[in-house]
């Protein structure tokens, strides 16, 4: 009996192929997106950690904070980005990390943007300016040349390492290391070039130029702050131990009692981590909830249509009750044609995503991104499962009402 419920549905939909055809894009188009949005979610993810282990597990940060709200709030971002400055990590605070037992190395650094000359040509770069210990704290390799050294910082020595697609840019194919380039009419000396390194934080850091913090600090924005502090522990294990003594310590060079009054906040690579993970996840569980959304209307337009075919076809659903058939059987039947629908539409969506993402795929890592491809077996679940959901949820009213029709009526009325 189930097999022939099947067949008489199979033969409705091919009855009408167009309506069918539309219905199941309409839904597929919707699981298409579910697939996309997580299987985007989870590059994201892969692409945004990818570049926090730049800094490596054993690394921390002192960064700033709008004091009176927490770290991780919006309004910490939303004020830090629209113009609030803290200029309240200094030289003392760099020392005070430096000095701390589990740590190897600290290092201070400001962020600019400047017009560099070189040439005649003249254009414009990001000026990072960092202290001796990058190198050692980052763990940057070179290609030419050094890094600068702590005398080199200490003098203000008019230095700089460029970032290989700087240096690219500025020397081609020239040996850059020794070649004099102007920021703000002052002349400084190529003494490294770094291998290339991609992203981190989203922040090129190919075409990045660096500075000594001190000669960038004085001599360029003409500061006394830095905007975050970047130190490397002995060990890694100790971290939530050494962050927070690193803010109590911190606290008492700026005189502060109330820690929500804090103007920085100490961050460990592992809480970067789980909060980068939750805003990822969040953004990705709302955007799905989104899609879910446009298939419940789709699964009213599914309503819709199955009223209009219980309505064109009352003639035949009068005969084949006429000649035996059940309520049970009539119900089934529209019902497996609702299935039909947003399952096939369901598997169709599969396919579509999977090529979507397997082509953001493609382009991000041809774009030199370490993108991850995941389609997990649980999301191809949950589609085919919400499939199967939508069908008996807006297919099940029509189907009842295609069982309760009377056939005496309904042959009278054809």
């Amino acid at each position: 009996m189930f097999y022939q419920i099947l067949q008489l549905a199979i033969q409705a939909l091919q009855r009408q192929k167009t309506r069918a055809i539309l219905t199941m894009l309409a839904i597929g188009i919707g699981i298409a997106s579910v697939i996309v949005m997580m299987a985007a979610g989870k590059g994201i993810e892969g692409l945004v950690l990818g570049q926090l282990d730049v800094f490596g597990p054993d690394t921390i940060e002192i960064e700033v904070k709008v004091p009176n709200v927490k770290k991780t709030s919006s309004e910490n971002a939303i004020g830090l980005t629209t113009g609030v400055t803290i200029t309240t990590l200094k030289e003392k605070d760099i020392d005070t990390v430096r000095n701390h037992p589990n740590i190897a190395a600290a290092n201070g650094s400001v962020m600019g943007q400047e017009s560099v000359s070189y040439a005649g040509q003249i254009k414009k770069v990001i000026l990072m300016g960092h202290g001796w210990e990058q190198a050692y704290v980052e763990d940057i390799s070179m290609d030419e040349g050094r890094f600068f050294t702590k005398e080199e910082e200490d003098s203000l020595a008019q230095v700089a390492v460029l970032g290989n697609a700087v240096k690219e840019k500025m020397f081609g194919d020239e040996d850059a290391i020794g070649k004099t380039f102007y920021v703000k009419g002052k002349p400084f000396k190529v003494v490294g070039v770094m291998a290339k390194r991609g992203a981190a934080f989203f922040f090129d850091v190919d075409n990045m130029l660096t500075l000594p913090t001190k000669t960038m600090q004085k001599k360029i924005m003409g500061i006394d702050y830095v905007n975050y502090i970047l130190a490397r522990m002995k060990d890694g294990r100790h971290a939530e131990e050494t962050a927070e003594e690193l803010t109590e310590l911190i606290r008492a060079n700026h005189n502060i009692i109330d820690p929500d009054k804090d103007d920085f906040a100490v961050n460990t690579m592992a809480e970067a981590r789980d909060t980068l993970v939750k805003i990822i996840n969040g953004l990705t569980l709302l955007l799905v909830a989104l899609v879910i959304i446009s298939l419940i209307v789709g699964g009213v337009g599914i309503m819709n249509i199955m009223y209009v075919s219980v309505a064109e076809r009352k003639f035949e659903i009068g005969l084949r009750k006429a000649v035996g058939a059940t309520n049970d059987n009539i119900m089934w039947q529209f019902l497996s044609e609702a299935l039909m629908l947003t399952v096939g539409g369901g598997v169709l969506g599969i396919v579509l995503g999977a090529l979507v993402a397997i082509v953001i795929y493609f382009i991000a890592t041809a774009m030199g991104m370490k993108w991850i491809f995941s389609i997990s077996l649980a999301s191809i679940l949950l589609s085919l499962g919400f499939s199967a959901f939508i069908g008996i949820l807006f297919g099940v009213y029509p189907a009842r009402k295609a069982a309760k029709l009377d056939p005496i009526e309904a042959l009278r009325r054809e």
